[in-house]
């Protein structure tokens, strides 16, 4: 049961006068003065608890996009290690091509230089002994024998094809060489390129080491900030769950005495329609259903429903109707202005007890006002101006609040309108 429920039930309506007046009134103004207490405290409990409930959301979110961000750096730290790894294996292989790439080239001048040692040697010998085409020709001048002759001449085609074919190798190797010395520089440029994108990659790596290590610690940190929200929401939920506990209590008690005075004032209304009757004036009449309060269209019915934050599930006790700051509000019917005062979450208020009819206590309260046009202790007529829409309170826009209490209790409003 809400506070308003509470302000409601303590109405005493003038149709309900009775002996016990004073000590209920004197009752009546010590729990006034409780409400008003307990009131203020759950309004800084209340501002406490949404406090805590939106700086835990905000921990929650701050933690989400860190532990977010940390696992992104994770990632591209990993990604990078692999890469590092990758070109680690690139370089070493473009090393080992180079060290081979230098063997070879190595191989090939010890080959060229012991061709050109051969080489100089036939040079030499073919000098010391002669041209061999020369002496080719000196030999078909002079020589007798045919056969002599024959052998002679192949003795000196071997000597000039063992100079060409030399000749040839030399040169074969020589070609070779440049060749090779050719792959020496490419190696080097590739790892050349190879060192410095290990570099880079390195670099890039210890950057995210260390964002990934700040990260870590911000996650940290944010958990640390999150627990602590989470206790603070935790402690301002007890203590208003406590306020709330201790007012329905004392709520139950009021709406007793209420109802019991009640079935008092109804019992004597039947007893004047009776004396009323024998005298011949006639019945007794009701006046009837409540007017509406405002011009506009219902935006929230009364009924149950679960608490946003408590998850449990409370009674909304009256009907909300749509329509904008400043709107008059009208008396849905005859009958004396009890109290008006501002209450932390019904804010602006108002409360009218309309007397007994159909058999019942009945009063109105209107909620959220912007201001009042009429007085605590004023007679209003139906239709009469007694205040004007608001946003005060517990309220996110411009709207009226309106409750019907039927014997200190709350009832849907339709069934009165």
């Amino acid at each position: 049961m809400s506070l308003g429920m509470l302000a409601g039930a303590l109405s005493l309506p003038p149709a309900y006068a009775g002996p016990r007046d004073k000590e209920l009134k004197h009752q009546k103004n010590k729990v006034d003065e409780k409400v008003q207490g307990a009131e203020t405290d759950l309004d800084h409990s209340s501002a406490a608890l949404q406090q805590a409930t939106a700086a835990l959301s905000a921990a929650q979110a701050q933690l989400d996009t860190a532990q977010a961000h940390l696992a992104k750096t994770r990632g591209e730290l990993a990604a990078a290690e692999a890469l590092d790894r990758q070109m680690q294996a690139k370089l070493d292989a473009a090393i080992a091509k180079l060290e081979r790439a230098r063997a070879d080239l190595e191989q090939g001048h010890v080959k060229v230089a012991e061709q050109e040692r051969e080489l100089g040697r036939l040079v030499v010998a073919n000098y010391q002994g002669g041209d061999p085409a020369l002496m080719g020709l000196s030999m078909v001048l002079t020589s007798q024998d045919p056969s002599e002759l024959t052998g002679q001449l192949n003795s000196v085609q071997n000597v000039m094809d063992k100079e060409d074919a030399t000749l040839s190798r030399l040169e074969a190797s020589k070609v070779l060489l440049a060749v090779q010395e050719q792959e020496v520089e490419d190696a080097k440029d590739e790892v050349a390129v190879q060192r410095q994108a290990a570099a880079e990659n390195l670099v890039k790596k210890q950057d995210l080491e260390k964002q990934a290590a700040a990260a870590e610690l911000q996650v940290q940190n944010l958990v640390s900030l999150r627990q602590e929200a989470e206790d603070k929401a935790e402690e301002a939920r007890q203590a208003d769950l406590a306020t709330l506990k201790s007012l329905e209590k004392e709520q139950d008690r009021i709406a007793e005495i209420l109802k019991k005075r009640a079935e008092a004032a109804r019992r004597r209304a039947a007893a004047a329609a009776a004396a009323a009757n024998g005298a011949g004036v006639g019945p007794l009449h009701s006046n009837g259903y409540l007017d509406y309060p405002v011009p506009g269209s219902i935006t929230s019915p009364f009924g149950w429903r679960r608490h946003p934050i408590f998850g449990y599930r409370s009674l909304h006790d009256g009907i909300d109707f749509g329509v904008g700051c400043g709107t008059p509000i009208r008396a849905p019917a005859a009958g004396r202005v009890l109290q008006e005062y501002f209450q932390s979450a019904w804010g602006n208020r108002i409360i009218i007890d309309h007397g007994f009819h159909k058999g019942v206590g009945l009063a109105t309260i209107s909620n959220h006002l912007s201001g009042y046009a009429v007085n605590a202790g004023d007679w209003v007529e139906r239709g009469q101006v007694i205040g004007f829409v608001g946003n005060t309170g517990w309220s996110t826009g411009c709207h009226l609040h309106f409750t019907v209490m039927q014997n200190g209790s709350p009832v849907d409003p339709m069934n009165w309108l």
